[in-house]
């Protein structure tokens, strides 16, 4: 397999374990990328973007990121509060008051960023397309009664979370999500990352390869297993009731590209998801700049919330919109996959194994993209020895628990 890019010689090991990954691990197509002290050390792609086609992957080839986008639309939001014009701790109605319905009045702008507010799924049946539609799913959320009390629970909000804070940064700002995001964001720091994708760029993205369930020795998650067992329960009603969006193929789509979905929706590639940590790993700023103040930055690397998520049902471990470390590898092999990086770093990874992150003590910023899903929900095997060269590279050692630390 070709490799294209480049790589400083302290960093060596994360092309072998690159080149690794396509020989060994089944990779397709995909690309990473690595900043230390905000200059690129890691810039490499390669494989197939589409194998319909032959096309191959390219410089300029972008993916669906999924859930890495949470890690966008938090970003906004701490923007927001950086400049005092978001407070965390008020409650939502604050800035929603419609949302203050059924029982949510009490609900905080940081329960939403944790995951602890409650809707992870609406009840109401959703029509094909409804993802599609943002002022018709804010306002059943809007309506929608929580699954549980906010602030006592936590559960991945792994659909809503960018409809529930980007509804907060609209009423906020005046902006959409994705365009607020690209004015503050992606356009400043010239990244290659979109909530809602120009057309014209459609020719440069690499279609998902989703996992086959049927293939042996693929290992469903507990979520997984749950909402097709038990479709009435909370992960049934998350991944079955969303207008379609989880169909084969549907993420796919021309609509849902265009759509500005900040919990999954984000096209990008390892440059642009490197690139938006760049600064949150330099305190705040990169290049002239400033995302947020250096204050900001424990609120978006403390961990907010730990323990049973009421939705994957496995161990999770969040700040206020970011992924901190999580090791579950002590579970069985179908729920393993977590996060295994310092516990000062904080990012997101993506359904089926993409993967941004800062490490502000490292100094060091990363994204992994990629066009071959795995079958879990964190990060999988390939992602996960990118990570752990990265962090051999620089002097790191596992602790006991699998994370690194200096």
């Amino acid at each position: 397999m070709s490799i294209q890019g480049t790589v400083t010689p302290q960093f060596a090991e994360v092309r072998t374990e690159f080149e690794r990954n396509f020989a060994e691990r089944g990779e397709v197509g995909a690309s990473v990328h690595v900043t230390l002290d905000g200059e690129p050390v890691v810039d490499l792609w390669g494989g197939v973007a589409d194998p319909a086609t032959g096309r191959l992957w390219s410089e300029e080839t972008i993916v669906h990121v999924w859930s890495c986008t949470k890690a966008a639309t938090a970003l906004c939001a701490h923007i927001l509060a950086s400049r005092g014009e978001l407070d965390l701790n008020a409650p939502v109605v604050k800035y929603w008051p419609e949302y203050g319905a059924n029982g949510k009045d009490a609900t905080l702008v940081r329960h939403v960023l944790s995951h602890q507010a409650g809707l992870p799924a609406v009840t109401t049946p959703l029509p094909a397309g409804a993802f599609y539609d943002w002022d018709l799913i804010t306002s059943t959320l809007a309506a929608q009664q929580p699954l549980w009390e906010p602030g006592t629970r936590h559960g991945y909000h792994g659909l809503t979370f960018g409809f529930l804070v980007g509804e907060i940064v609209r009423r906020v700002t005046g902006l959409s999500l994705g365009r607020f995001f690209e004015k503050e964001v992606s356009g400043p720091l010239g990244l290659d990352f979109w909530m809602g994708l120009p057309e014209d760029l459609e020719p440069h993205v690499a279609p998902t390869i989703p996992v086959d369930p049927a293939q042996p020795g693929v290992l469903l998650p507990s979520l997984f297993v749950t909402a097709l067992t038990r479709p009435d329960s909370v992960p049934g009603l998350m991944l079955l009731n969303n207008g379609g969006y989880m169909a084969p193929g549907e993420s796919d789509s021309r609509q849902a590209h265009a759509a500005e979905m900040g919990a999954i929706g984000g096209i990008s590639n390892a440059r642009g998801l490197a690139g938006m940590y760049r600064p949150l790993a330099l305190h705040g700023a990169y290049n002239g700049v400033r995302l947020v103040e250096e204050a900001q930055l424990p609120q978006m690397s403390n961990v907010a919330v730990a323990g049973l998520d009421e939705v994957v049902l496995v161990p999770t471990r969040f700040a206020l919109g970011f992924q901190k470390a999580t090791d579950n590898t002590h579970l069985p092999p179908n729920d393993r996959e977590g996060l295994l990086i310092s516990e000062e770093a904080f990012g997101h990874n993506g359904m089926g194994g993409s993967l941004g992150f800062a490490d502000p003590g490292a100094r060091i910023s990363f994204g992994y993209a990629m066009n071959r899903q795995g079958p879990g929900l964190g990060v999988n095997e390939r992602g996960q020895s990118l990570v752990d060269a990265v962090y051999r590279a620089l002097g790191h050692r596992r602790t006991g628990g699998g994370t690194w630390f200096r």
